[in-house]
């Protein structure tokens, strides 16, 4: 209903005898809005509405950059066209609040763009005291790279309860426990003061369990709560309410300044999140208090504590993301395993792990420092990546089994010789090699070993089944010798091959089975 429709349904409706509020009441307006059109005659009502039609806008010169924002982003809120707006031509554009949501929702009629919408339901909760509180949590985000890329982004927002002065800081890669310390040591520096509480969800950079209220926190941040003396309360599991305040600033942060926005380096998108801050999150009016987050600010800082001195943290270890172990001797990180050495799982819980700036996951023993793997981290995702150091040391039990085998040789150098070129030709059975070998040695005399050794040798034969022809060979020979007591070398027929091939004979098939054969050619 246009604003002309409006006054003639109001004029009708008192003319029916509803009164001021029930007219207000039937057409869904202000009772504000009735008497503001009541004021008017119908002649000068008419002027104004046509003078609408003619006049011109403040922020017409960005109509058709708004309608784009609107277009592309049907779920962009008023607030968020506001701060784009200020972020490109601060120098240039003074305009309210009431302004820009006035305008933007006269765009989206007129060019029928719906507003979509996901609304979430908070509890209010009262407000504390100057300087006693913050209230800390983390969120994420995928962003679009310059390129048309995804990345995803991580961030940890703190907001003081009283105020409603924030601050934030992004990674683009999971936070370690020693980047929550230094996001703390920074926020305490930008709140110029450290609040008497600090809450928090039961996150596992800070928290390893609540039991029954005890606390018990990560080592190094249980080190970081002693050093700056730090008062902490966990929320319980399923309790969001008890930090409603940072929800809030989460859903801020991600709708209003990371929404739609293009991420380019980590470097500038941090420093685009602080002048964020100093723009809009710290310096709108705040829809609870009515407020601007800033000017309570200045009397919240004088209720923190000192900040005293700087605190330096190391790079190490003990400061790193910790997965667990899997039976199988893998960890988990960003959707792909992880090899680790062979009975690392019975020796440790957990391991740390630590992404370096070339792609490199490194994984340390969590209490010694010790590296225990070091991969490349892939581009896909359900991916094994391992070293192929990490696999079984088969070559141990085997070393062993040649050192057995070779030991009942009389030439024990030699034997290893022979065994190494066996094992050369033979490496998926090698095993089985030394088992049949171990047997003969365990069969015959160490005389009839070395001859049948140096015979393989020298004819070049490696192979268990040659080394066992050979010595029955041998043996055969020496019966012979023994039988005739002729110690005269016996002369090889001609029409064999080779005298120290054992004499075999062919199978010989019945008559009939060639009959059979020669029937069935005759009838095809």
């Amino acid at each position: 209903m246009d604003k002309w429709e409006m006054y003639m349904e109001i004029q009708q409706l008192l003319k029916k005898g509803f009164s001021k509020s029930k007219v207000a009441d039937k057409l869904g307006v202000s009772r504000a809005t009735v008497y503001r059109h009541l004021k008017r005659s119908p002649s000068e009502m008419a002027e104004w509405v046509e003078s609408l039609q003619t006049r011109k806008k403040k922020l017409d010169p960005y109509k058709e950059l708004i309608l784009n924002w609107l277009r592309e982003h049907p779920d962009l809120s008023a607030a968020q066209v506001e701060d784009w707006l200020m972020e490109r031509y601060k120098e240039q554009l003074e305009v309210g609040e009431s302004t820009v949501r006035a305008y933007v929702r006269e765009l989206r009629v007129e060019y029928k763009i719906a507003k979509e919408s996901s609304p979430r339901d908070y509890e209010a909760i009262p407000d504390s005291p100057m300087g006693e509180q913050v209230q800390v949590d983390f969120g994420h985000t995928k962003q679009k790279t310059s390129d048309n890329k995804e990345v995803k982004l991580n961030f940890i927002a703190f907001v003081l309860s009283n105020s409603r002065y924030k601050y934030k800081e992004w990674l683009d890669r999971p936070f370690t426990t020693q980047d929550v310390i230094q996001a703390h040591e920074n926020a305490f520096q930008w709140f110029c003061g450290i609040p008497g509480e600090l809450v928090y969800d039961q996150d596992s950079l800070i928290v390893v369990s609540e039991n029954g209220g005890d606390l018990i926190l990560t080592k190094e941040f249980q080190h970081y709560k002693q050093t700056r003396n730090l008062n902490l309360r966990v929320c319980r599991k399923a309790d969001p309410e008890s930090k409603g305040k940072i929800e809030n600033v989460v859903g801020f942060i991600k709708y209003n300044f990371a929404k739609y926005r293009v991420f380019n380096n980590i470097d500038s998108w941090n420093e685009q999140g602080w002048e964020w801050l100093n723009r809009t999150g710290n310096r709108k009016i705040h829809n609870t208090t009515k407020k601007r987050p800033v000017e309570v600010f200045s009397l919240e800082k004088q209720h923190l504590r000192p900040v005293s001195g700087n605190i330096n943290f190391l790079n190490n270890h003990e400061n790193s993301i910790t997965r667990s172990i899997h039976k199988d001797n893998t960890i988990r990180y960003l959707s792909n395993r992880y090899s680790l050495p062979l009975g690392t799982f019975h020796k440790h819980e957990m391991v740390s792990i630590k992404e370096t700036k070339d792609r490199e996951l490194l994984i340390y023993n969590s209490e010694t420092g010790e590296l225990l793997a070091k991969h490349q981290i892939p581009d896909g995702k359900g991916q094994l990546i391992k070293d192929r150091k990490h696999t079984r040391d088969r070559s141990k039990g085997i070393d062993t089994f040649i050192d057995t085998v070779a030991k009942r040789f009389e030439e024990t150098e030699t034997a290893y010789d022979y065994l190494d070129k066996l094992r050369e030709k033979y490496p998926r059975y090698i095993r089985d090699q030394l088992q049949m070998i171990l047997k003969e040695t365990k069969q015959n005399n160490e005389q009839l070993l070395t001859a049948a050794l140096s015979e393989c040798i020298k004819r070049n034969l490696y192979s268990a089944t040659d080394f066992s022809d050979i010595i029955l060979y041998l043996k055969r020979q020496r019966q012979v010798h023994d039988t005739t007591n002729d110690k005269a070398e016996t002369v090889s027929p001609l029409n064999s091959i080779s005298g120290w091939i054992i004499e075999t004979e062919a199978q010989k098939r019945n008559v009939d089975a060639y009959t059979v054969l020669l029937e069935e050619g005759d009838q095809s």
